[in-house]
């Protein structure tokens, strides 16, 4: 069974995705033409150390979502690992999430919990995993994620997807160690080698992971790890 490819979860991403695309052209137009793209991720990410809340307030409109190529590769993580409990920093409006959900739901259930730092997108969030008929697999967890996580995960963790603040992958993942299974999948999107030290930290096997980058917009720093103990 496969929730993607027809019915009202593919007709829901379809919408999403429309919408998605109208609401952050403008954004990445700006990005798209700057002319130091790595001096403009590091600014980007100075930003979030000094104001993390305001920089992501100021974003509040945008999906920053995944593109369907990658929502896709999502699905197959969950279904390759038969995830049933799945964590998602930085759910924004829950486009990645309902690729995840779909999984679960194909696989005749789970759970999955989803952060956001602000209120709204998680309001949005809720709306589109109904409008999927997946709600009832999501919890939405509002705050800083280094808070609302530690309110308890309720079991081991399968699967881990880090796509929020670039600066708290690593804090993340190091919260969540102690729930992971041997065998997690952990994805980070656009996980920088700037960014507090992630990917210096997955890719040394002494910390228990085995990891390598992603062929997905190469230049954004996606990466797949595996938790191998």
């Amino acid at each position: 069974m496969d929730s993607l490819s027809q019915g009202l979860v593919a007709d829901v991403l379809l919408r999403l995705h429309r919408e998605a695309e109208a609401a952050d052209a403008p954004l990445m137009q700006a990005m798209g033409e700057a002319t130091d793209q790595q001096g403009a991720i590091r600014h980007f990410i100075e930003s979030e150390t000094r104001d993390l809340a305001g920089v992501y307030r100021g974003l509040a409109d945008n999906f920053l979502n995944v593109s369907p190529e990658f929502g896709r590769f999502l699905y197959l993580c969950a279904r390759a690992c038969k995830a049933t409990r799945i964590v998602e920093f930085g759910s924004s409006m829950g486009i990645s999430a309902i690729y995840m959900a779909a999984a679960l739901r194909d696989m005749s259930g789970g759970r999955l919990i989803g952060t956001d730092l602000e209120p709204a997108k998680i309001a949005r969030a809720r709306a589109n995993l109904a409008a999927a008929g997946l709600d009832d697999l999501v919890e939405f967890r509002v705050g800083d994620a280094r808070e609302t996580l530690k309110a308890g995960i309720g079991g081991e963790i399968d699967m881990v997807m880090l796509d929020g603040a670039f600066t708290l992958y690593l804090p993340i993942l190091k919260l969540l160690e102690p729930h992971l299974k041997c065998g997690a999948v952990i994805i980070g999107e656009n996980a920088f080698a700037e960014g507090a030290g992630y990917l210096d930290y997955v890719r040394d096997p002494q910390n228990g992971y085995l990891s390598l980058p992603l062929p997905f917009n190469p230049g954004r720093g996606n990466e797949l790890t595996i938790r191998t103990r």
